[in-house]
């Protein structure tokens, strides 16, 4: 797959002027971040992360990560109304990681106090690598699926036209033109704009919750932006200005700074350093409140790593999702094994198949399931993302180690459909 740009990455000229003008065209693009420097102020900004070309992809690997999703959507949203089972595969994580524990303690008190959410709104990123079998044949391996603040929609809406431009400067003129189309930003501001018309509440507004420090706010825009051209009012708050200024009415409708939140979208809260005790208070508020969350906390449950561990057992897909088996058969072709530290030493637990383990506790190689980077440490590899149409080139975003396929989807349960996606395909 990466032999395409063999002859392009061994003339260092070439390589050269194609970086010079690729910069210059993710700044027209507004392929941008926030410098370390300064997070939180757009004064001076640098250009995002991104491959110098863009990656190719079998099509049949493409078309088996958009067939699969909807199927992982369907799963994730399973697990997430099974108490008994995240109670049952998290029991050891919480022992021994208060994050996990605290996480898990507001889902049963909101259980426990009655669900005031009746819309669920998920925006999953699922994060792939291509693994090659002894024969050469190339297969798709899931690495994580990713269930809040799953980031880069937003750039890589822009990001194919810089492509274009580097294939263009180096004279690849029939590459550039089978790059494909991908507007991924405007899917997942679909899908919010669904959750928020399906509220019912048209003076109600959505709420990006935010990190402390913003380097990636453009990302974000590019989705607020499209919200806003339909005409839907979005506020970006912080956790200490929902526990300041948060609050429930009696029928549990939450109101920030005295305006109505029809959906919370969560671009924040997914690992321990985002919280301290307010925070954690206002999560709880966030949570019992009735307004839509992406997630609500027990998606963000089903996305932990050893959640994605118990999948991989014999039988447990089949109990999640009784009525389908071809989704189970599905689902589990991209699984690699997965083992438990705990069961080291023992021959016991996940199916074989595995070249490495992944770490137990709900962490591992993707971290606690959520955010704006791989959780495993190396050089960027490509990650690919198009629309599902003809056969052509993806553009790539920054994201380590892996590509991604994504879908939103916002209707009251139990239906889940696609609204967004990622992938490419390149030959056959």
């Amino acid at each position: 797959m990466a032999a395409l740009w063999d002859d392009v990455v061994r003339d260092e000229a070439a390589v050269r002027e194609a970086a010079a003008a690729a910069v210059d065209a993710a700044l027209l693009e507004g392929v941008l971040m926030r410098t370390a420097g300064e997070p939180n102020a757009s004064d001076v900004v640098t250009y995002a992360p991104f491959t110098l070309l863009p990656s190719a992809v079998p099509r049949a690997l493409f078309e088996q990560a958009y067939a699969v999703q909807q199927d992982f959507n369907l799963l994730v949203d399973a697990i997430s109304q099974n108490k008994e089972f995240l109670e049952h595969t998290l029991a050891s994580t919480i022992k021994v990681d208060d994050f996990t524990a605290r996480l898990f303690r507001i889902h049963k008190q909101v259980l426990e106090e009655g669900l005031a959410q009746s819309v669920f709104l998920g925006i999953n990123r699922s994060d792939y690598m291509f693994d090659r079998g002894l024969d050469g044949t190339p297969a798709l391996k899931q690495i994580e699926i990713n269930t809040i603040a799953a980031s880069f929609g937003g750039l890589i809406s822009r990001t194919m036209a810089v492509h274009r431009r580097v294939l263009q400067v180096l004279g690849r003129w029939e590459e550039a033109s089978r790059l494909l189309p991908n507007q991924p930003a405007a899917g997942l501001a679909e899908g919010i704009a669904t959750a928020w018309q399906l509220y019912g509440s048209p003076s109600a507004v959505v709420m990006f919750l935010v990190e402390e420090d913003q380097r990636n706010i453009f990302d974000q825009r590019c989705v607020e932006s499209e919200l806003w051209s339909r005409k839907i009012r979005v506020i970006r708050k912080r956790f200490r200005d929902v526990f300041e200024k948060g609050s429930l009415d009696a029928a549990r409708r939450l109101f920030v700074d005295g305006q109505e939140v029809a959906v919370v979208y969560y671009r924040e809260g997914y690992v321990p350093q985002s919280y301290n005790q307010q925070n954690w208070e206002a999560r709880l508020l966030l949570e019992r409140s009735r307004a839509v969350k992406c997630p609500d906390i027990a998606t963000q449950l089903a996305g932990t790593k050893k959640v994605q561990q118990e999948l991989s057992r014999a039988g447990v897909l089949e109990q999640l999702l009784p009525t389908q088996p071809e989704a189970v058969s599905r689902l589990r072709q991209t699984f690699t094994g997965l083992y438990s530290l705990e069961q080291a030493g023992q021959g016991a637990g996940a199916e074989q198949g595995s070249r490495a383990p992944a770490a137990d506790q709900g962490r591992g190689a993707g971290g606690w399931g959520g955010g704006s980077g791989g959780g495993c440490a190396g050089h960027p590899v490509p990650a690919v993302s198009s629309s599902p149409a003809a056969p052509g080139l993806g553009s790539s975003c920054p994201k380590l180690l892996c590509a991604n396929l994504s879908f939103s989807s916002a209707v009251p349960r139990p239906c889940w459909g696609p609204a967004w996606g990622q992938g490419a395909v390149q030959h056959s």
